[in-house]
């Protein structure tokens, strides 16, 4: 397991993808699930730095653990911002044109669709987001 925590801030988004991928590598991961993890990363980092704490700032913990078997990656995001369960708000209407969707809700839309679990619970006083894909 590796974990990081920090000042969630967009500036830090480079951190957290240098430990993500430090351990995909470690674990042989093929380049198109790479790409996905890293964008549902990054979607869901950037988040967490733009609103958990908005307008103040606090920190976030990001922790990778790998498997070999089965072979899967989990991230776990942790914060003390606001309760936010990103799962609970709707699908963004894809089959609209762009300028006929709401704003928002398109970085959790595709993070979902492309990792193979995404759960989300507010306990301790801290909101934890844990993704899955499977290698």
């Amino acid at each position: 397991m590796a974990e990081i925590t920090i000042k969630a801030t967009v500036a830090n988004l480079e951190q957290v993808l240098a430990l993500v991928d430090t351990e995909l590598e470690k674990i042989d991961c093929p380049m198109k699930a790479q790409m996905q993890i890293d964008i549902a990363v990054e979607e869901l980092y950037v988040n967490i730095a733009n609103y958990a704490y908005a307008p103040g700032e606090g920190d976030a913990t990001v922790r990778v653990e790998t498997s070999q078997e089965p072979r899967t990656i989990t991230i776990t995001f942790l914060d003390r911002g606001v309760p936010y369960d990103p799962l609970a708000k709707p699908d963004p209407d894809v089959t609209l044109s762009a300028e006929e969707r709401q704003i928002g809700g398109l970085g959790i839309y595709m993070a979902k669709k492309t990792m193979d679990d995404m759960r989300y619970e507010y306990r301790d006083g801290q909101n934890i987001l844990t993704i899955v894909k499977n290698l």
